[in-house]
């Protein structure tokens, strides 16, 4: 009796696997909510399979829209950066006037914001203001662009907020440039480089160390006036800067 009914539970899991549909022949709705599923737990990996064969299958379906939103998402978590940004670009091309588009373009913004930490920077944490900051840039323009074409969404102070930590980033990056260039002697650059800091970055932190900079590389060049209206401008906006009393000390051999 027991074979027998062993027997019978075997043939049942066989039937049961012989009669399961394969993933190409899934019916929209099930693909869609296996889809969902997936991405609720977290399983972008999966989220992406099934979100990818539905599009493929039925792009312009009932469920095609919410899917695409879904899969840009999807992208993102999955740590697939040029995919997303593609999803995005083409969902705003198709759907210009969606009533998420907003949210589209912020998560533009947030894939530039993270793509550029690699997993050498996590393992050695470098500096971001020393790395290339085409990405700080391109997230600055994604969420500028929210901003301007929907002031008023749900996403536009968090973007604000993101805009001016990529700000203060930026600037660091021109201010590490510029100390760069002051240690190895190559001043005209060094200045330049700290005037486009106090220039193109005027409410960021590191406006004073960019003066500090720009004083001290014109001092050294033999420009005596330049390097006075740098310190002047110093003194007067950032009295107790330590770089003051250094520069007032600096004596050229």
């Amino acid at each position: 009796m027991i074979r027998l009914m062993l027997s019978v539970c075997v043939l049942l899991v066989l039937f049961g696997c012989s009669t399961e549909p394969k993933l190409e022949e899934w019916p929209i709705n099930r693909l869609y909510s296996e889809a969902k599923e997936a991405l609720d737990y977290g399983d972008f990996e999966n989220a992406i399979t099934y979100y990818e064969m539905l599009e493929a299958r039925s792009p312009f379906g009932n469920y095609a829209q919410q899917a695409q939103l879904d899969l840009i998402y999807a992208y993102y978590k999955f740590d697939e950066p040029e995919s997303a940004i593609v999803a995005a670009n083409r969902f705003i091309q198709l759907y210009p006037r969606h009533p998420k588009v907003d949210y589209v373009y912020y998560l533009k913004g947030l894939v530039n914001f993270e793509r550029d930490q690699s997993t050498l920077t996590r393992l050695f944490s470098l500096d971001r203001s020393q790395r290339d900051q085409n990405s700080a840039q391109r997230s600055f323009y994604d969420f500028q662009e929210l901003i301007e074409r929907f002031p008023n969404s749900k996403y536009s102070e968090d973007a604000r907020q993101r805009m001016i930590h990529l700000l203060n980033r930026m600037a660091e990056h021109e201010l590490h440039v510029a100390r760069f260039y002051l240690k190895r002697g190559a001043y005209i650059a060094a200045a330049n480089r700290a005037k486009g800091v106090v220039e193109t970055y005027q409410r960021t932190p590191v406006v004073p160390d960019a003066l500090v900079i720009m004083a001290k590389a014109y001092k050294i060049l033999g420009l005596n006036d330049l390097s006075e209206s740098a310190l002047e401008v110093l003194k007067l906006n950032h009295p107790k800067h330590e770089g003051i009393a250094d520069l007032e000390k600096l004596v050229l051999r």
